[in-house]
């Protein structure tokens, strides 16, 4: 089956793969888009696998002012070596990264970070709604399960949709970075500074 430039532009925009990778996984899967997500997936999570022991020591500091000066992130992003730290692709992720935060505010990087007291309120909340609601209380369980997917897509910045490109959570765009680069990249740390945050308006 002849892959189509059509084709590999909807893949991309899916996945966020590179253009050529893109090409190749509708090849290897016969254009059936679905397998060759899948392949892309398997392909930029093996590299993330294989690179995840490894120590992530470079890397720079991205920054965004936005709203004439009323927001500013500084975020830091880490990989294996100077080399990479220096690339186009590299530097450019920091700064959407650092736009993505000014934007979305999440709270934390990744689920694993949110505080075990947050998750049980936000449970309790969702649990109380649904009985409130007068849900059967044995679809309750299911019912808050799903709320907290979408509560880890609110505050988690890895699971959160890229501002660039809904399409995309900000973990396939870092994925395909990986992929792309070849080395071991992590978003590790990020400040968001808003004027005036916290102060009570007088």
């Amino acid at each position: 089956m002849e892959v189509s430039a059509n084709m590999v532009k909807e893949l991309r925009e899916k996945t966020g793969a590179g253009m050529m990778d893109c090409k190749k996984a509708l090849s290897e899967t016969g254009g059936n888009f679905e397998r060759a997500v899948d392949y892309l997936r398997q392909k930029g999570l093996s590299i993330a696998a294989k690179r995840a022991g490894k120590i992530a020591s470079e890397g720079c500091i991205g920054s965004y002012i936005h709203a004439g000066g009323k927001i500013g992130v500084l975020v830091e992003v880490n990989c294996e070596t100077d080399f990479v730290a220096k690339t186009d692709d590299f530097r450019a992720f920091a700064k959407d990264i650092a736009m993505h935060i000014a934007a979305s505010n999440p709270l934390h990087i990744r689920r694993e970070n949110v505080p075990p007291e947050d998750l049980e309120r936000e449970q309790g909340i969702y649990r109380g709604q649904a009985r409130e609601a007068g849900k059967p209380e044995k679809i309750i369980d299911r019912i808050v399960e799903g709320k907290m997917e979408k509560f880890y897509a609110e505050v988690c910045l890895l699971e959160q949709p890229f501002i660039k490109d809904t399409e995309l959570t900000v973990q396939a765009l870092l994925n395909a970075l990986i992929s792309k680069l070849g080395e071991k990249i992590e978003i590790r740390r990020f400040v968001r500074f808003q004027v005036a945050e916290g102060i009570p308006k007088g």
